[in-house]
């Protein structure tokens, strides 16, 4: 591992107007009580995934970011829509990432939808934001780029599920809102599918595209942290 102060000052983060995201750090697909874990368990073991979220959940708390979390939830009336593509048609028909309604926790706790455990400590400590669900992949349908704004956030270090879907679209989006993006290539992961093809391949070539940055989670731990007095 790098040893976090060798990044120079120039490259280090500033909490003032840094903020870390994590899309979908949920039972659903980051474990294998998950029904995305069939697809994503090889990039997800590769890369680490899961203990990587919790290293950057673990620096940014310690280092005083903000931290946001764009959740997935379907309720029950969100199976009356009359159509959906493809990836989508899948989570419904199996219903994935489902609460029982938008103002209950009844049976949320360890379902598909309910965080990872060893994230929950990070979640729920009262001071990571958690905005409303993206109702199908990218921040349009919530108030991610609302609560960024108010706090006076101008660049957002990415991470999460699904790597080719939920993470990709928040990044596009991002970039047309005016931010600018760090992706953690190694905090991610993308489903593979027997027709569809390599989600986790097709990710990390846009995020090159797309990004200002795309760091290891070691690279990024670095800059996290503050210059040594």
């Amino acid at each position: 591992m790098t040893d976090v102060l060798n990044a120079p000052d120039s490259d280090r983060f500033n909490p003032n107007t840094t903020a870390l995201l994590f899309t979908d750090p949920q039972i659903e697909v980051l474990t294998e009580n998950g029904g995305a874990w069939p697809f994503v368990k090889e990039a997800v073991e590769a890369n680490r995934t899961l203990e990587n979220i919790e290293r950057l959940f673990k620096a940014a708390k310690a280092h005083s970011y903000e931290v946001f979390v764009s959740p997935h939830y379907y309720y029950p009336t969100d199976h009356n829509w009359h159509f959906h593509e493809p990836l989508g048609q899948v989570m419904h028909f199996n219903h994935m990432f489902e609460r029982r309604s938008p103002l209950s926790l009844e049976g949320f706790a360890g379902s598909g939808a309910d965080w990872v455990p060893s994230l929950r400590p990070y979640i729920e400590d009262g001071k990571t934001i958690v905005v409303s669900p993206h109702k199908l992949y990218g921040p349009e349908t919530n108030d991610l780029v609302l609560q960024l704004r108010k706090r006076g956030i101008q660049r957002v270090i990415l991470g999460g599920m699904l790597a080719n879907m939920c993470v990709e679209a928040h990044a596009r989006e991002l970039i047309e809102q005016g931010f600018e993006l760090v992706i953690a290539r190694d905090a991610t992961a993308g489903p593979r599918h027997p027709e569809w093809g390599d989600g986790n391949v097709s990710a990390q070539i846009n995020f090159r595209y797309l990004a200002r940055d795309v760091l290891s989670t070691d690279e990024i731990l670095q800059r996290l942290a503050p210059a040594p007095l």
